[in-house]
């Protein structure tokens, strides 16, 4: 396999942390290097661009609980997404935690399958095998289900059932309530153009990638 240099996941990774002043900094970086290299990911992130930069940080911190933290639509937890509270996700956490660990990837205070930490790993794993099986059996099902919480009918549900169980409800304009599917799809648009050579072959027999590779297709 031959992997084109990736330290420009760990400007992506920085899209999906919690929002501070300083991240309108690292997201204009983003922007430019996509605008220089990935013309339809520009696009997408330039949707989110022009949201947080149209808002104070206190509505932006709100996007954000909302989108990923309390109540909230979805979660940037990769093998929650995929896996929910299965004991496959326990597995999982174990073995991304020791490739963290082999590669002194700190993940913080986030789990080890939280997006961010994934797309730092993917920069500094050297094992090909498993930065494909990472890319194309964890990260990359993720996303799509994650994206697809960001549809219409799903967030107006949510909303039902956090206003019926809390009886009020965070008023933000549509097209905020959405601001990070584009970045979402930003990152998927760059993992396909990125990888997509890779894809075939990916599942090489191995008890991580023909377990994954097994449970997605129960899933789904």
């Amino acid at each position: 396999m031959n992997y084109r240099p990736i330290n420009h996941y760990l400007l992506l990774a920085d899209l999906f942390v919690y929002p501070i002043e300083e991240l309108r900094f690292k997201t204009e970086n983003a922007q430019k290097f996509l605008d220089g290299h990935y013309p339809t990911a520009a696009k997408y992130l330039a949707e989110f661009t022009s949201i947080i930069n149209s808002i104070p940080l206190r509505q932006w911190e709100e996007i954000y609980t909302r989108s990923f933290d309390v109540q909230a639509l979805t979660t940037l937890d990769a093998g929650y997404v995929l896996f929910g509270d299965d004991y496959k996700r326990g597995e999982l956490l174990v073995n991304l935690n020791n490739e963290h660990k082999k590669t002194n990837n700190d993940c913080g205070t986030e789990l080890a399958d939280h997006l961010p930490n994934l797309l730092r790993l993917l920069v500094r794993v050297n094992d090909d095998d498993f930065k494909n099986d990472l890319i194309f059996l964890i990260i990359i099902p993720a996303l799509k289900k994650i994206i697809g919480e960001f549809e219409n009918e799903k967030i107006h549900k949510k909303n039902d059932i956090y206003e019926k169980h809390h009886k009020t409800l965070i008023t933000q304009e549509e097209n905020n309530g959405k601001a990070y599917k584009w970045p979402l799809l930003a990152l998927l648009e760059v993992l396909t153009s990125d990888f997509q050579e890779n894809h075939s072959g990916m599942i090489d027999g191995t008890t991580f990638s023909h377990e994954i590779s097994n449970e997605l297709k129960i899933q789904s």
